[in-house]
């Protein structure tokens, strides 16, 4: 049964399942061997990325996959028979049309009563680290993955499906290329992993000055910069521990992964504010998607102790800096009164996940979380639809 609130809600945690050619259809001759491809192993389809058989996704055909929803209870911390993965997530079934097709997903959106939603890749966002240390493999990859994205979604489809382009920073004018190229084609928003980046002159911080010009861009430009989970740098400290390098997405709840206390969403922000990333380019705006919001309160421990420590090298209270900047997406299950006191109703977003198994079958159930935390009816309808609706619309630095 799906849940009605009082207003149609803006979701600013949807997902695709790509399309088997999304990653190939437009992948330029010189790369198709460097990027990603398929393979039939052991009579399954797998894809092969950076010449290793990729597993962030057991089925990267997502035919047949997961119902929505089939995991809630397990991350709300409910798993009291103890039951296996496998048996958690239940019958597969085949794959939805509207989970490939923007006007199957329109009518779908109607029947859910939702008014507009951010569209992010389930696939995409493990690719990039697979594809390293191949820059220019990394960054063709993404640009094709782009143009299918447009083709078969758009980016802001009947101004309600906003898909939100990948924007790999490994070669910095490839990022200002991209962006300029989405920007003409009215993206609204952007996609991109936290975490440091893998460049021609190594590892640096995503608000290094080697990236400004593509930082300036997006602040001119007004559009909405999202940090989604995904697989990141940080997979590369876990064979120290004794886990693998690379994520399965599912598996890694399994392990000593899901305990591992490197966050880097939580270090992205941090850097950004310790280098003064949005004092040089004050209308940035950026939101944290799908990576919870326990991350926040630890991050403003950090910066309430070194903001009293060293002062000087920040022009403001960062924590203030961060809350005119950032919205933050919780997960449903999260502490939402604690984050309500710490950041305000104008920087909480509400994300669903749906379609994944992980989030919410019925995406507009998130209203109930909120009740459950007595956000009042205002509040709801702030945090479910009116700051995803501004942040759909590109918002240019004004000119002096």
């Amino acid at each position: 049964m799906t849940t009605q609130p009082s207003f149609k809600f803006f979701d600013c945690d949807n997902h695709y399942y790509e399309a088997e050619d999304a990653f190939t259809r437009y992948i330029e001759p010189a790369f198709k061997k460097r990027a990603i491809q398929w393979a039939q192993l052991d009579g399954k389809q797998r894809l092969i990325v950076g010449g290793r058989v990729n597993r962030f996704i057991p089925n990267p055909t997502f035919d047949p996959v997961g119902k929505p929803g089939a995991l809630d209870e397990y991350f709300r911390g409910r798993n009291p028979r103890g039951a296996d993965l496998n048996a958690l997530f239940g019958e597969l079934e085949p794959i939805r049309p509207e989970y490939r097709d923007r006007d199957a997903r329109i009518a779908a959106m109607d029947e859910q009563g939702m008014r507009g939603c951010i569209l992010l890749p389930t696939l995409g966002v493990g690719m990039e680290q697979a594809l390293l240390p191949d820059l220019d493999a990394t960054a063709a990859t993404f640009r094709a993955f782009n143009r299918w994205m447009d083709e078969d979604w758009g980016f802001a489809y009947k101004e309600r499906i906003f898909a939100a382009p990948y924007i790999t920073m490994c070669r910095p004018d490839n990022a200002v290329r991209e962006l300029e190229w989405a920007l003409e084609r009215d993206a609204r928003f952007i996609v991109m992993i936290p975490g440091p980046i893998s460049t021609d002159v190594g590892m640096r911080a995503p608000g290094d000055p080697m990236f400004d010009d593509f930082w300036r861009l997006a602040d001119d430009s007004g559009i909405t910069v999202c940090y989604h989970s995904g697989e990141t740098y940080y997979s590369k400290f876990m064979p120290a521990w004794g886990e693998a390098d690379y994520m399965m997405s599912f598996q890694a709840l399994l392990g000593f992964r899901s305990l591992f206390s490197g966050d880097a969403i939580q270090d992205t922000f941090a850097n950004h504010l310790h280098n003064g990333l949005f004092l040089r380019f004050p209308n940035l705006r950026m939101a944290a998607i799908e990576s919870g919001s326990a991350w926040v309160f630890h991050l403003f421990e950090k910066l309430t102790k070194s903001y009293g420590q060293i002062p000087m090298i920040y022009k403001e209270d960062p924590r203030e800096t961060s809350k005119r900047h950032v919205w933050v997406s919780p997960f449903y299950e999260d502490e939402l009164a604690g984050l309500l006191k710490l950041l305000g109703v104008q920087r909480i977003i509400m994300g669903s996940d749906y379609p994944h198994v992980e989030g919410l079958a019925d995406p507009a159930s998130y209203i109930k979380d909120l009740e459950n935390f007595d956000y009042t009816p205002e509040q709801c309808r702030t945090v479910m639809r009116d700051n995803g609706l501004e942040l759909s619309v590109r918002r240019p630095c004004p000119t002096t």
